[in-house]
């Protein structure tokens, strides 16, 4: 994220700035935690020479940050490129996403391991916090929508040192056409190695916090993850940006998080600040109307329009297979 913001601001330097000044970016770490993140949300609110926020990562610190940011004598615009918990949607008027939620992301995975694996059952071990009990419930509730069954739903926790009970039981139940991990990376890399000791070789699938996990090598190769961008979407911006990022980063590719960022940067300085200036509201009110009432942003993730509620309910979620270390869409292999 910080990466692909900071390489959007050298374009957009390069380019002249905004009006004829440089854009700075000033980086905060909200330590993905919510108490540190309303101390960061503070302390940008405060900064006169802040005019929008491009954040939080995660959903939880979305959320206690946007209570600050919408707050106050001078709110400010957040603009988040990956925080997907369906409750930032119109928590206040100065808050924004340009990924979809979780709710479009279970619904997606759902129907990917039904009428794309055709799986009939399926075993769910879940983060238990917001992300995890989220992306749970909605690939639960269209699973079963679309004939499936849930086998088994069990919550783990970021300090959990094994899940092999949880597969042990769920083997003794019958087994799982699909696994689907409604975790972050650490839980999902868990679960494979637990699945690989106890022998079990149930297609896995996953949200877009496993984003990463194709750095574990053979241990993830075949994992489906859902994502609102994968680096191998088709057209000529989205090749251009990971051009641009791969010669910055020594070779490396972006995800979500970081074209979202990469995103949002643009859009501010080549639509928001220039049309609207840098006065606080009248840059929230600008960002209300792209796509209702003015053109959609076409960013390298794909079209950016948003709702009363601050999402893009547009945004298409995609689902993605390791192989070889890379998450690449299905249809490029």
């Amino acid at each position: 994220m910080q990466r692909a913001a900071e390489l959007a601001v050298k374009e957009i330097n390069a380019r002249g700035g905004v009006r004829g000044r440089p854009l700075a970016l000033r980086i905060m770490d909200d330590s993905g935690r919510t108490d540190v993140a309303i101390q960061v949300a503070q302390a940008l609110a405060d900064d006169p020479e802040v005019v929008a926020v491009i954040g939080h990562l995660s959903s939880g610190t979305s959320l206690a940050g946007a209570r600050v940011y919408g707050a106050g004598r001078r709110p400010v615009a957040m603009i988040s490129p990956s925080a997907s918990s369906p409750d930032l949607s119109g928590v206040n008027p100065f808050v924004f996403r340009v990924c979809p939620t979780d709710l479009s992301h279970g619904a997606q995975l759902a129907r990917y391991a039904r009428q794309t694996l055709g799986a009939r059952r399926a075993g769910i071990i879940y983060i238990d916090d917001d992300y995890g009990r989220g992306l749970r419930l909605s690939f639960a509730t269209e699973f079963r929508r679309l004939g499936g069954t849930v086998v088994e739903e069990d919550p783990s926790l970021p300090t959990t040192t094994s899940l092999e009970p949880y597969l042990a039981r769920l083997r003794q139940a019958g087994g799982a056409d699909v696994l689907m991990l409604a975790t972050e990376r650490g839980g999902a890399e868990l679960a494979l190695r637990d699945q690989a000791r106890l022998g079990l070789r149930w297609p896995t699938i996953g949200g877009d916090a496993l984003t990463g996990i194709e750095a574990a090598g053979p241990l993830a190769e075949g994992v489906r993850v859902s994502s609102a961008y994968l680096s191998d979407r088709p057209g000529e911006r989205n090749a251009v940006f990971v051009a641009a990022y791969a010669r910055a980063y020594e070779g490396q590719r972006p995800d979500h998080r970081g074209a979202g960022a990469y995103d949002i940067l643009q859009l501010l300085a080549t639509r928001v600040f220039t049309a609207a200036g840098t006065d606080r509201r009248a840059v929230r009110d600008y960002l209300a109307r792209v796509g209702a009432g003015l053109p959609a942003y076409d960013g390298v993730t794909g079209a950016i329009a948003f709702d009363a509620r601050g999402d893009v309910p547009a945004k298409p979620v995609v689902v993605g297979v390791v192989r070889g270390g890379r998450i690449v869409a299905e249809s490029a292999q």
